[in-house]
């Protein structure tokens, strides 16, 4: 059993940043590949982020690449996501999910475990 819990979530304005955590509780962290989801009543829940157990790969989705970098710190049981620039498009409630899987994958209906959500609010 793995608790997740999303912090560091606010209100920004545009093209400020802001990092998000994501701290595990429970056994083999490093075992389990970390996403960041979210979501918006509009799009619903949809893929941010992803990064393999030893950090070695990551992937993410096309409208948050080259602003948006997930990391993981394995020894602290913890997951970022880095977000720069921040648009009002990327106003949403961000989750961090768990896989225990050694790729990284974009559906909702794979991941094993989910945090609470954060929310994010970009003003223009």
């Amino acid at each position: 059993q793995v608790q997740l819990a999303e912090s560091g979530g606010g209100l920004v304005q545009a093209g400020e940043s802001l990092r998000l955590s994501c701290t595990a509780s429970g056994r083999s962290f490093s075992s389990y590949t970390m996403s960041w989801f979210r979501q918006t009543p509009r799009e619903g829940r949809v893929f941010v982020a992803g990064i393999n157990w030893n950090g070695g790969t990551t992937l993410y989705a096309d409208s948050v690449k080259g602003r948006f970098t997930v990391s993981r710190d394995n020894a602290k049981n913890t997951v970022y996501l880095q977000m720069s620039s921040l648009k009002p498009e990327d106003t949403a409630v961000y989750f961090c999910a768990a896989l225990l899987s050694v790729v990284i994958v974009r559906g909702t209906d794979d991941y094993d475990y989910w945090g609470q959500g954060t929310q994010v609010t970009v003003s223009s």
